[in-house]
């Protein structure tokens, strides 16, 4: 008797293991990760995408287009008279 229980155990115990391995097969897999490069707004110190950032005339970048015009402003301007 106590063979044929140990026999249904490891039958048990079989079934069990194939059934974790389907389902971790059946997984789907993660996506990579896209990374992408950022820089920090010259202005404001806030990171963005690199292909969102606006390029001043100093070739920094800017989050926005007000804080473009203020390095712009700020600049100051090369007048030999």
């Amino acid at each position: 008797m106590s063979r044929v229980l140990i026999v249904l155990l490891l039958i048990a115990v079989g079934v069990w293991i194939v059934g974790r391995l389907r389902r971790s097969r059946r997984a789907r897999p993660q996506a990579p990760t896209e990374y992408r490069r950022t820089v920090r707004c010259r202005h404001c110190g806030v990171h963005l995408p690199a292909e969102r950032a606006l390029t001043g005339g100093d070739g920094q970048p800017y989050c926005c287009e007000e804080h473009r015009r203020s390095a712009a402003a700020a600049r100051p301007t090369d007048r030999s008279e």
